[in-house]
């Protein structure tokens, strides 16, 4: 359901159209609450500004797209160009999402160049501003360039997530830690994924990403020098196939950045704006900028918690058979998803042979029909691991088939680039498996741009250095557990695969790929439920170690994975956050700290009246035995204030009622 009412500045509905001879050359471009203001500057190319409560943020800063007939958008044809502006109200549902409904609230400004046959958009939220390339040209184009700019006023610090392979950015998996350097700083050697924050004198934080990632590549960010940084983009690949997992791999990237058609929207770049770090988390604008849903009818759509295997590595114990890639071991997996009201059972690596490339087949021991089967009469949903290649090869085929025998999805890996080829496959892939009614879960994927908003069966997005980095690394996950929330997280949702039942303080922690564990606490395990965006969220560690662990394994599957509302009450980037949801008349609130201890003070915000507070935090124990927890239940009134002790690297989660 979507209600819009569109103003003007002379009755409702503003819309000037004015040519430049008549015209200044400058336009500007307020946010609805007034505090943001886009300057828009038309001279040899067109250039934007960005201030906020009057300080210019981001200097005059080029915009362009280069097409292989020598036409430069940005460049060409500004002397016809014609200003329309608007104002729109937007109120939208948000299925699968932190929230149920979004409010919808910006001002636009289009500069036309009819002659040309292409327009820029611009759109100021309160939240940020955000510009696009709009093109109405014949038969197809051939992009060798975009020009995306930001210069910053200042030199300041900056949250840089660069891309982990450093021969060729552009492979990646799009899982980084943050480095925190001045933006003089930055790596001109490096190439950095996308969201990538700066933080302000003042404590504003600057968010800059991009939505509605269609046939074309992804930005990359990379330093120009001095406050100076501009969006990177990779040219069409020539690829190979390797033998072991028939993972696509790049030879070297073309210049040709996409062959698209001539006439269609392209990407939007994202400049965010948030006063204070609580807003980051929640930022709406890369759902909103995403094109609208695709599919007619979305009821079928089931998000939830799914059993899951890899990241235990079948750890199985006390059971009558040999755990591993087997019919018995799943069937395992759905008894206790079922006994536990988990919606899905994820079937990962090693079901399909490794090599081969084919995912019709199976291998021997482990029978796709009759677990299907077996989940369908449990009433639990089954979820197949796929190369994305390998699923792409045989889409249409693997779809039917696996659908028709009660397969409920795929959770599709490695595709570790962005180039226009990966895009679009992610395009086919959902729109085939929507067909099918069959979920998506996107591993070794780029950020959310809007995608799950168009395509509402993509629950979920990897793209994030979550938990399966603690099998084999002893880096900080703390620290990063208190940034990422603020950054990556702004851009949608994140499969970190959280719910670690052997857990250790960092002093304690070691990596081991068979058997891992978590650092910090029981308690920042299961917050993480409740922190996290994450409409299907993996409960990682084995079904026997939570059946033993019934008490914790009971807490994390109350919390939903969807809700009506979200906040963040309390928080500070790199350090700590307090997340409060709520959905339908219970509400749900999870804090965790860092590596530091840390007394978690926070006022709930629920309406008048009396509540219980069912609450899983800290044992006394856990700042040396990470595993120590205890619940407890309080009665409070709306109002007070509470305070919660967390140990470093710990947290609490808490389930609220009204009395």
């Amino acid at each position: 359901m979507k209600s819009r009412i569109l103003f003007s500045a002379v009755t409702l509905l503003a819309v000037s159209a004015q040519v430049l001879f008549a015209a200044p050359k400058t336009r500007t471009l307020s946010s609805p609450d007034g505090t943001l203001t886009v300057t828009v500057e038309i001279s040899e190319s067109v250039t934007y500004s960005l201030a906020s409560h009057g300080h210019t943020l981001i200097l005059p800063s080029p915009l362009s797209m280069t097409l292989a007939d020598g036409r430069i958008l940005g460049r060409d044809g500004l002397g016809g160009v014609r200003f329309r502006t608007s104002t729109e109200r937007d109120s939208t549902d948000t299925p699968f999402y932190r929230q149920s409904r979004i409010e919808e609230s910006y001002n636009s400004l289009t500069l036309n160049f009819p002659k040309a046959g292409y327009s820029i958009e611009f759109r100021a939220y309160d939240a940020g501003m955000a510009y696009r390339f709009v093109t109405s040209l014949k038969d197809s184009i051939t992009i060798m360039g975009e020009e995306a700019v930001f210069r910053f006023d200042k030199d300041y610090q900056a949250y840089i997530p660069y891309s982990a392979n450093t021969e060729n950015p552009f492979q990646t998996s799009f899982e980084s830690q943050y480095t925190i350097t001045p933006v003089s700083g930055f790596d001109r050697d490096r190439l950095s994924i996308t969201p990538l924050l700066v933080a302000i004198d003042d404590g504003a934080k600057v968010l800059v990403t991009e939505s509605d990632l269609e046939s074309y590549p992804g930005m990359f960010i990379g330093s120009e020098g001095g406050n100076t940084m501009h969006g990177v983009f990779a040219g069409r690949p020539e690829t190979y196939v390797d033998g072991y997992r028939c993972q696509e791999r790049i030879v070297r990237n073309s210049d040709t950045l996409a062959v698209t058609a001539g006439s269609r929207t392209f990407p939007w770049r994202i400049v965010s704006i948030t006063s204070d770090d609580t807003e980051l988390p929640v930022n709406d604008m890369v759902w909103l900028l995403g094109s609208p849903c695709r599919i007619d009818d979305i009821s079928w759509i089931r998000p939830g918690h799914s059993a899951w295997e890899w990241w235990n590595d079948w750890g199985f114990t006390g059971v009558d058979f040999k755990a591993g890639i087997n019919t018995e071991t799943y069937k395992y997996m759905i008894d206790f998803a079922a006994a536990n009201g988990l919606e899905y059972v994820v079937v990962d690596e090693g079901w399909s042979p490794r090599t081969g490339g084919d995912i019709m087949k199976a291998i021997p021991g482990f029978d796709v029909e009759e677990v299907a089967r077996y989940g369908r009469s449990k009433g639990v949903g089954v979820i197949l691991w796929a190369v994305a290649y390998v699923l792409d090869d045989k889409l249409e085929e693997a779809c039917s088939t696996y659908s028709a025998m009660g397969i409920a999805g795929f959770k599709v890996d490695f595709m570790d680039r962005d180039d226009q080829e990966v895009v679009e496959m992610n395009y086919r892939i959902l729109e085939a498996a929507a067909r099918y009614h069959m979920v998506i879960d996107l591993h070794g994927m780029y950020k959310p741009t809007g995608l799950n908003r168009t395509w509402p069966n993509l629950l979920n997005y990897e793209g994030v250095w979550g938990l399966e980095q603690m099998k084999w690394s002893d880096e900080d996950m703390l620290t990063y557990d208190v940034t990422m929330p603020y950054i990556r997280m702004a851009a949608g949702p994140i499969d970190y695969t959280q719910g670690a039942l052997r857990n250790a303080q960092p002093k304690n922690f070691a990596p081991i790929y068979s058997d891992p564990m978590s650092q910090g606490t029981r308690a920042h395990q299961v917050a993480l439920y409740v922190i996290f965006d994450s409409p299907l969220t993996m409960l990682c560690d084995s079904p026997t170690a939570y059946v033993r662990e019934q008490e914790t394994t009971e807490f994390i599957t109350a919390i939903p994975t969807v809700y009506d509302e979200t906040r963040v009450l309390a928080g500070e980037i790199g350090r700590y956050i307090i997340t409060q949801r709520r959905s339908g008349d219970r509400w749900y609130i999870g804090g965790i700290t860092g590596t530091e201890a840390r007394t978690l003070t926070f006022t709930p915000d629920l309406p008048e009246g009396s509540y219980t507070f069912r609450i899983f935090r800290d044992g006394v124990n856990a700042a040396s035995r990470g595993e120590d927890y205890r619940i407890e239940t309080l009665v409070w009134t709306a109002g007070q204030e509470l305070s919660i002790e967390a140990a470093p690297g710990g947290g609490f989660a808490i389930i609220i009622d009204r009395k």
